[in-house]
């Protein structure tokens, strides 16, 4: 807990000390507009964006009524080695995989596993948590997938939970080793909504009790393979080894004074070219809520299945009433099941973002629409919303 504290002191620290000289010298992505034209306009600024080195690399696939109607890579996967970004290159998702989380809970209450209403404690006995009060109701699996359990994000201390290994880490044991540090309530379950990769990190001991499964085994038999996903997985097999992206952060940017107190720099950082530091293969320790790593291509069978009622080529990963159910369920502070949630002009939009060392990701869908939207880069900073919305508004 010392260890939680003294960085959140050091980021305050930095960002307020250094943050404005930091900020003028940082390079930053060349702006959103607001609308192209057609492709060619929209090619255009997306060569630009990638030139300017922030992110080096992105994919951006868009489906529509079932159908892919743009699939393209531009910039670099790893510029010093000169590999270009392809339609397979292969990112990390990071908070993307809550998604699949999401959609492993409702399978398995499909299955009478168990129930969104239930209490966390009914699957995992030791899971012991401070409440505000007596009178405060208990944490539900609804509570975890919605964020509205109280529970404290485990960020910025995540950021050091990491390896270098070609291995994942037991969920369960690192759930049990890390909620006494973070298991005292910010607020009553169901109050409001907060964001909490620990949510996520729970549920994936959940799905590790009623499943007895690992969470990595359950999502890849029952999500990713049905969904021939097959360049997506928890860690580098042979085949995405040689699409695989490699992690950027400019060399003057608000983490940089971080890094040290953070990880270690030796491990991380593979080099420096030019104006950017280029990393090394790292993995976070919490999989359910960061872990996958995979390509747009993948991404679309994911976003496809789901604008489909839950079907792909006659496969089905979830009934459609579950996919009703995490699409119209009313959103607490902007949070739904799994999903953050917005009504604009009476069209629903439904979107995960995933940001972590190296990589920043966005999915976003328009179910009455048949419209979904993945964008994946190699960069620390994107402007994922604005370029979604741009991508929305052309005429697919």
């Amino acid at each position: 807990m010392k260890r939680h504290k003294d960085i959140i002191l050091i980021l305050v620290f930095v960002m307020t000390v250094m943050g404005v000289g930091i900020y003028a010298f940082m390079p930053h992505p060349i702006p959103t507009p607001k609308q192209v034209n057609n492709v060619n306009e929209l090619e255009s600024y997306l060569n630009q964006l990638v030139a300017s080195g922030n992110p080096p690399g992105l994919s951006v696939i868009v489906v529509k009524d079932g159908q892919i109607v743009y699939n393209r890579a531009f910039g670099f996967a790893d510029e010093p080695r000169g590999i270009n970004a392809t339609p397979d290159t292969v990112y990390h998702w990071w908070s993307m995989t809550k998604i699949p989380t999401a959609m492993a809970i409702m399978q398995l209450q499909e299955r009478g596993s168990l129930n969104l209403d239930d209490p966390v404690n009914k699957y995992l006995p030791w899971f012991e948590v401070v409440y505000p009060s007596k009178n405060s109701p208990v944490i539900t699996i609804r509570n975890l997938l919605q964020h509205s359990s109280g529970l404290p994000d485990t960020m910025p201390a995540m950021i050091s939970w990491v390896h270098y290994d070609d291995k994942v880490r037991n969920q369960t044991v690192l759930v049990k080793k890390y909620l006494p540090e973070f298991n005292k309530l910010k607020f009553m379950p169901g109050e409001k909504a907060v964001y909490s990769n620990l949510n996520y990190m729970v549920l994936g001991a959940v799905i590790e009790a009623v499943s007895g499964k690992t969470y990595e085994a359950y999502i890849t038999e029952n999500i990713l393979r049905p969904l021939d996903m097959s360049q997506t997985n928890f860690v580098y097999t042979d085949q995405m080894s040689k699409n695989e992206a490699m992690g950027t952060l400019p060399v003057v940017h608000f983490y940089t004074p971080l890094l040290p107190a953070l990880l270690d720099t030796k491990l991380l950082i593979r080099e420096r070219y030019g104006k950017i530091f280029w990393l090394n293969r790292i993995y976070i320790d919490a999989t359910p809520s960061t872990g996958l790593i995979g390509p747009a291509i993948d991404v679309e069978r994911l976003m496809t299945a789901y604008l489909n009622q839950g079907t792909i080529d006659g496969t089905k990963i979830l009934n459609p009433s579950s996919v009703s159910l995490m699409t119209e369920t009313a959103p607490i502070d902007g949070h739904g099941l799994g999903w953050f949630v917005y009504d604009i002009n009476d069209t629903r939009i439904l979107e995960h973002a995933g940001g972590g060392p190296g990589f920043a990701t966005l999915m976003r869908l328009y179910p009455d629409k048949g419209l979904g939207i993945a964008i994946l880069s190699n960069g620390t900073d994107l402007d994922g919303g604005g370029l979604a919305d741009l991508l929305a508004r052309m005429n697919w």
